[in-house]
């Protein structure tokens, strides 16, 4: 038989599309078949690595088989990144080899994928099978699809495969049709599948494996996480394939027992999974199979996967693997552990996983796809020119059976545990009142822009005069070196034995104001705890010492708050009896602290009553690390190093203060608004601040600016709006200038600082209570 296999993926970026259809490939072509692979193809250069946000093509011998259709572009989709081709040049030469090619079935993979499988889709002649590799429960991107005929295109398929019941749940759920479900192959080496099986283990150690890639899908910083806890109680390594030690460094707050292999061969990783004692795939949702699974099992390794509704294809849960929450660091770290404890039950999985893996083996997987082309071959040609027409245009489904249309579907996602539901609700009650005060910010910016007009902001800012713009932008950036020459001494204070150089408290500053000015929330905070607790030598200790730290600088950023105000009430009466408001909402932070400080003695001493001792038993675990938070303030019990802080944070909201001004002066409202008028900006926007409802508080940013130049000065609303977008410019243009080199310096990209602060809280494993244990060097050692 004359087979095309079509994909819609580059070749020289392989996944688990790719990995099939070559395997297929190659099972066919063993067996006689005449195979063609129609696929894009990236060179290894500059150009491929550019249009792929910098992650080179492997550089792989283009097999015989194989008919390259051009290059591809890298997009993020579906959590992860598609290598797709949009080229006119490979599409045509995908068209001319269908049609000239005398195949007698045409396989499509991910025919949903623009543009090859929508091209291989048109009536060239060829039967055609589709299989679907994806599981999507996202509305957006396959109504979008509908929008421009997906549905017309996939009735074109004779035959649809999907290669588990999560892929065909979306196949069902958003296009309609008839599936078949074949899973993905895997090949297996029965007598090295045995000798693994009976071999003697070192189970002093627990070896961890992950295999995948570093998107935030699939769930590494997770383990991450997960590993640091786990590495506090059993002695264990973890080996990363994928990832590049480059890649993994950023996301690591500790590198020890961390091995990074980066992108390996396939013997080099099967090599791995014999190796290993446990596959751990963290992914957190977004899969539709879980290949490495498979392959765990075929290497008589065990498994501990997410229970998300692709991986519950393959894994039983306490037969052939262990399913844990996704998402769920603790959760996955404790199951770890008990796997260390109980090696039996690891060999027990793996046992039975190397039963239910000869289900996948590939030579059952490539007889039911060679049954589905022969079904597609025997599917009659449409009669007549109604249903000719009508399959040609995808109006009447290729099979010629009758239409089954898309609908709603029962979710394959589990009910969430209790601590998921409780996170689930947190998260959906911030975002829902999120997204209800961002609504009102734009109502409004649009009423406010109504009635200030556009073109009076316009003219304000033209006319700004340019040198004062750029120095205040000066004196901006030199405020962030004080911030910095602060922090350093509070550090040397809270660390003495760290050995934290100004250059770390310089770049941890740095990197926190870009993060602070580019992300809601205020994910500054730890971005820049967690660049500097690296330099530590045992960052998951001083952690949170270092977070103390930045409580230390928020103390004396009160104090600055308060000096401002009163800067501001003296000069300037305008808050018409609501400087009460005011000055509760400054003294909120200060309270809060009051509270981490005070918590523990509140609840040592009222420990007797029941009330108390629910609460005490609820904080207990977090006693320790409020203890090293509070042993970041020791700086203020250091008459030297408390003076340099004090005096250094204090200058640098004085340098903020004469930025303003500066930007003031830009504007032409230097004889119109004094010093006290930017002390007074600087505080509101400092105030409205405090819980910043988007990335740099836009919008609310401009609103304080123009409410306090309006009521206390008398500028108008829209010189105060004007004024406001260039402070905040400048901010952010001071954010850029003086954190971009301190990324590239750290070797970090904004993404993977984003996903370390995400991850940032560490994690504390309880004890295994009523199971026993053995032990452990670590333990030992103890």
């Amino acid at each position: 038989m004359r087979i095309a296999l079509v994909s819609p993926y580059s070749w020289s970026y392989p996944g688990g599309v790719t990995r099939h259809i070559e395997a297929l490939a190659e099972q066919y072509l063993a067996s006689g078949h005449d195979v063609r692979v129609l696929a894009p193809y990236d060179p290894a250069d500059v150009t491929a690595t550019v249009m792929h946000r910098g992650a080179a093509p492997q550089q792989l011998p283009l097999p015989d088989y194989v008919v390259p259709l051009g290059r591809t572009i890298g997009l993020n989709m579906n959590g992860a990144v598609s290598n797709l081709s949009f080229g006119p040049a490979g599409v045509a030469r995908l068209a001319r080899e269908l049609q000239s090619g005398r195949y007698d079935v045409a396989h499509l993979h991910e025919p949903v994928a623009p543009m090859v499988g929508w091209v291989a889709t048109l009536p060239f002649g060829v039967p055609l099978v589709g299989t679907f590799h994806s599981y999507s429960t996202a509305r957006l991107p396959n109504a979008l699809a509908n929008t421009f005929g997906a549905t017309q295109v996939l009735n074109r398929l004779r035959v649809r495969i999907a290669v588990s019941e999560a892929a065909a749940w979306t196949g069902q759920r958003w296009y309609g049709g008839r599936y078949r479900v074949i899973p993905n192959g895997v090949a297996i080496d029965q007598a090295a599948l045995e000798q693994a099986l009976d071999a003697d283990r070192d189970d002093r150690t627990l070896r961890v494996l992950f295999v995948g890639q570093a998107v935030e899908r699939k769930g590494l910083p997770l383990l991450l996480r997960a590993f640091e806890a786990l590495r506090e109680h059993v002695p264990a390594e973890l080996t990363v394939i994928g990832p590049s030690e480059s890649e993994l460094a950023p996301l690591l707050l500790d590198p020890r027992g961390v091995r990074a292999l980066g992108k390996v061969s396939d013997a080099v990783k099967h090599q791995e999974l014999l190796a290993a004692d446990v596959l751990v795939a963290p992914s957190l949702g977004g899969e539709s199979f879980g290949m490495v699974l498979t392959e765990a099992f075929a290497a008589g390794t065990a498994v501990v996967a997410s229970d998300i509704a692709g991986y519950r294809d393959v894994v039983t849960n306490g037969a052939d693997g262990v399913l844990v929450a996704p998402g769920d660091a603790q959760s996955l770290a404790e199951a770890l552990r008990d796997l260390y404890h109980e090696p039996e039950r690891r060999r027990r999985l793996a046992r039975t996983g190397a039963e239910t893996v000869q289900r996948f083996a590939w030579e059952h997987v490539a007889l039911e796809v060679m049954e589905a082309y022969k079904d597609a071959i025997a599917v009659p040609a449409p009669t007549g020119t109604v249903q000719t027409f009508g399959v040609h245009t995808g109006f009447i489904p290729a099979d010629l059976k009758p239409r089954v249309r898309a609908r709603r579907l029962e979710s394959l996602e589990r009910t969430p545990t209790a601590r998921q539901s409780r996170h689930n609700l947190v998260r959906n009650v911030r975002r829902t009142l999120m997204l209800a005060f961002t609504l009102a910010v734009a109502v409004l910016a649009y009423l406010a822009l109504q009635k200030i007009g556009v073109e009076s902001i316009g003219n304000t800012l033209i006319n700004s005069e340019p040198s004062y713009v750029l120095l205040g932008l000066a004196t901006m950036c030199l405020a962030m070196v004080m911030r910095a020459f602060s922090w350093h001494a509070i550090l040397q204070a809270a660390l003495p034995k760290a050995r934290i150089t100004l250059r770390d408290a310089l770049r941890g500053t740095m990197i926190g104001v870009l993060m602070s000015a580019t992300l809601p929330a205020r994910l500054g905070e730890p971005s820049r705890a967690l660049i500097v607790a690296r330099r530590t030598g045992r960052p998951r200790e001083t952690l949170p010492v270092v977070l103390g730290t930045v409580v230390s600088q928020t103390v004396l950023n009160i104090l600055a708050l308060v000096i401002l105000g009163a800067i501001m009430f003296s000069s300037v009466n305008f808050f018409s009896g609501h400087e009460n408001v005011l000055l509760i909402a400054a003294g909120a932070p200060a309270a809060l602290l009051a509270f981490v400080a005070l918590a523990p003695v509140v609840l040592r001493y009222g420990s007797g009553t029941k009330r108390f001792a629910r609460a005490g038993k609820a904080l207990h675990e977090t006693q320790r690390a409020l203890g090293r938070v509070r042993a970041g303030l020791v700086v203020f019990r250091r008459p030297r190093l408390g003076m340099v802080a004090t005096v250094t944070q204090l200058a640098a909201w004085a340098l903020q203060s004469v930025s303003c001004y500066f930007l003031l002066v830009a504007l032409g409202l230097g004889h119109r608004a004094d010093f006290a008028a930017a002390a007074a900006v600087l505080f509101a926007v400092n105030i409205t601040a405090v819980l910043p409802a988007t990335p740099a508080n836009l919008g609310v940013f401009q609103a304080a600016c123009a409410t306090v130049l309006a009521t206390g000065w008398h500028i108008g609303w829209g010189t105060g709006v004007a004024y406001g977008v260039i402070l905040q410019a400048v901010e952010l243009v001071t954010a850029i200038l003086m954190g971009m080199p301190a990324l590239l310096r750290e070797g970090m990209s904004w993404r993977e600082v984003r996903l370390r602060a995400l991850h940032a809280a560490p994690i504390k494993l309880p004890p295994r209570t009523g199971k026993a244990e053995r032990l452990s060097t670590v333990d030992a050692s103890r």
